[in-house]
């Protein structure tokens, strides 16, 4: 079995995934994309996502698509930038909703691990890219992993949220028992698909945390 360096509870979670040839070969091509390309994010943080958020803590997932493929955006979690980033605009329209939901100030900083730290798995289905190239590492493995991850929590845990932004979230996680979790959806909060409407006013932040609170969790600080 390959070595992979992800938090502990994570490691034997998904101790079976990483066994399968698939993700063998997945790795293998992740290495050789590092020592010929520009990959993001840097290669440590590629699991950043299940290390800032245990499966014991994870009450929240939210599902992205590709990691920033810009320099310095991409740190493993999904719609979110480090300290001192401009936050991207989708970034800005979660802030954005946040703000007319619960009527939280918009943060000055785009860095989610507080998000994380709480118990959101901010969790790409392509968890590394190429520089300026969007997609360039999708159907290589990625997605059938995030798959797994996704299904192995809605099997073992319940009253989860899943926020599903977007018709590709949708169709990730049209598998998700909706009895025994809440699932969240809505249009992406890109600029393109947010101001042709859905996305404001979708009020997933109170809802999720309306959920929590009626299952006896606590709540996030979004």
């Amino acid at each position: 079995m390959p070595d992979v360096k992800i938090e502990e509870s994570w490691k034997d979670l998904l101790k079976e995934e990483f066994e399968k040839p698939y993700f063998s070969e997945l790795i293998q091509f992740v290495k050789e994309e590092y020592k010929h390309n520009r990959i993001f994010p840097p290669g440590k943080l590629i699991f950043n996502a299940f290390d800032h958020c245990p499966v014991e803590n994870t009450k929240v997932v939210i599902l992205g698509q590709d990691p920033y493929h810009g320099p310095g955006q991409a740190h493993g979690l999904c719609f979110s930038v480090p300290e001192g980033i401009e936050q991207p605009p989708s970034l800005q329209n979660i802030f954005k909703e946040i703000n007319n939901d619960l009527g939280s100030a918009i943060p000055s900083s785009g860095n989610l691990e507080r998000w994380s730290d709480q118990g959101v798995l901010l969790l790409n289905a392509t968890l590394t890219v190429r520089a300026h190239q969007a997609g360039s590492h999708q159907n290589k493995g990625w997605e059938e992993f995030t798959d797994a991850v996704i299904k192995l929590l809605a099997e073992k845990k319940e009253h989860l949220v899943f926020m599903l932004w977007g018709s590709y979230a949708q169709r990730k996680g049209a598998f998700i028992n909706t009895q025994r979790h809440l699932v969240l959806k809505s249009v992406h909060p890109s600029p393109l698909s947010a101001n042709r409407g859905g996305w404001f006013g979708n009020h997933h932040f109170s809802q999720a945390n309306t959920y929590l609170k009626a299952h006896g969790l606590e709540e996030i600080e979004w």
